[in-house]
């Protein structure tokens, strides 16, 4: 039996019962934007630009942690901003590759392994990257909650990883096409640098290698989350063990089938002994406790009653000789969830024609007016809401 063929059975039989175990990365927080322009948006229709990208800028932020916003929302709210914002960096005439506008504001975002400690850039494709990122953490979230349902249906769980697949969409999108684009580049360790942007893919396709990403990075800032992706690959692998075990047994290879159940037992106490070590690690996001919930103990359950029906059964019946050696699985790097959903940003907003971007002055702004701290920018934490575990469910995607 194929690993990956073991992993999707692992994970769709526990589907229906998950809860939110899994570790999350928090929301980035940002400073407010007024998108107020004075001298420099000299007409009616600048000011309308500024005051829609204000109203729909604040009403997206509020979308990332209202529990009744769906999937629907949250693209109609993306789209009316991104929309809008996309005056601010493309050309609108493509006679020049970019807006005229696209370094008049200062953006400041923090990022999910850094705490609280901003980073800044006056440049719009920041604004749009760093908003997308967001976007993106709120379909993994989305996804989790709603795989922590009690009783989740067909459908939800088809909308699970099909959250997931836009997500990884989102992220791979940014890296590839638009991190880029960034005058400045991205600091080691926050969240736009390449090997995290490739962490938060391989984590929302959930492949069993997505640790291996973050081994390279600092481990304090990325401990915690690598103890988590860790114990998760473990957890798994003991799953497609176990369940390789059964295959095994069924075709009569008892002896096989009991030294798959060791290693499934092995993996098992390694997922254990790194829950422990994962409870004890500092870092961001809140701290979990997977080995607490009643379908991590149900696992350790299974691999210890398959193991002991394994060595009756060849008492008595087999008397098969055990291996030395692990049965070999073939292991790849696409099982689990597809290829991520393609992902691109609307076009332009029909609110920005070239009269539009015209009243927009320029030579009318302050020469210190965007790139001294204001009071207004502070960076206040995401306040996110306290999602508590339905009864007797199982593991979480996000």
């Amino acid at each position: 039996m194929r690993v990956d063929a073991a992993f999707r059975l692992s994970r769709r039989k526990h589907l229906e019962k998950m809860t939110h175990w899994f570790h999350r990365n928090p929301l980035k927080a940002t400073a407010p934007v007024s998108f107020n322009y004075y001298g420099v948006a000299a007409g009616p229709p600048a000011s309308k630009i500024c005051n829609d990208l204000r109203s729909s800028r604040t009403r997206l932020l509020e979308l990332f942690t209202d529990l009744s916003c769906n999937p629907e929302m949250m693209k109609n709210a993306a789209d009316s901003y991104f929309s809008l914002l996309q005056g601010f960096i493309n050309s609108l005439d493509e006679s020049t590759q970019e807006s005229k506008l696209r370094y008049i504001q200062n953006f400041k975002w923090t990022d999910t392994l850094q705490g609280q400690v901003p980073s800044a850039q006056q440049d719009a494709v920041f604004e749009l990257i760093s908003m997308a990122f967001n976007v993106a953490l709120w379909y993994t979230k989305y996804a989790s909650r709603l795989a922590g349902k009690e009783n989740i249906t067909e459908d939800e769980a088809k909308e699970v990883h099909r959250s997931l697949k836009i997500a990884a969409g989102i992220f791979k999108h940014l890296k590839e096409s638009h991190i880029p684009k960034l005058i400045t580049p991205a600091e080691k360790g926050r969240d736009l640098e390449a090997r995290l942007m490739e962490a938060y893919i391989i984590q929302c396709q959930a492949e069993a290698q997505e640790d291996h990403t973050l081994s390279s990075l600092e481990p304090a800032y990325s401990a915690k989350w690598r103890k988590y992706l860790h114990l998760k690959m473990c957890f798994y692998t003991a799953y497609a063990y176990c369940y390789h075990g059964q295959t095994l047994l069924a075709g009569d290879k008892c002896g096989e089938a009991i030294r798959s159940l060791q290693e499934a037992e092995k993996f098992y106490a390694k997922a254990e002994a790194l829950c422990k070590e994962y409870g004890e690690t500092k870092g961001p996001g809140p701290t979990v406790k997977p080995s607490g919930h009643l379908f991590f103990r149900k696992l350790g359950n299974l691999v210890k009653n398959t193991l002991e029906k394994c060595q009756r059964e060849n008492g008595f019946i087999y008397f098969q000789k055990v291996p030395s050696e692990a049965p070999q699985l073939e292991l790849k790097a696409n099982y689990g969830l597809v290829e991520p959903v393609p992902f691109e940003f609307p076009p332009v907003s029909a609110h920005w024609t070239p009269e539009t971007l015209a009243t927009f002055d320029l030579t009318k702004r302050p020469k210190d007016d965007s790139t001294k701290p204001k009071p207004e920018e502070e960076v206040k934490p995401v306040k996110e809401p306290d999602i508590k575990p339905q009864k007797d469910t199982g593991c979480s995607i996000s």
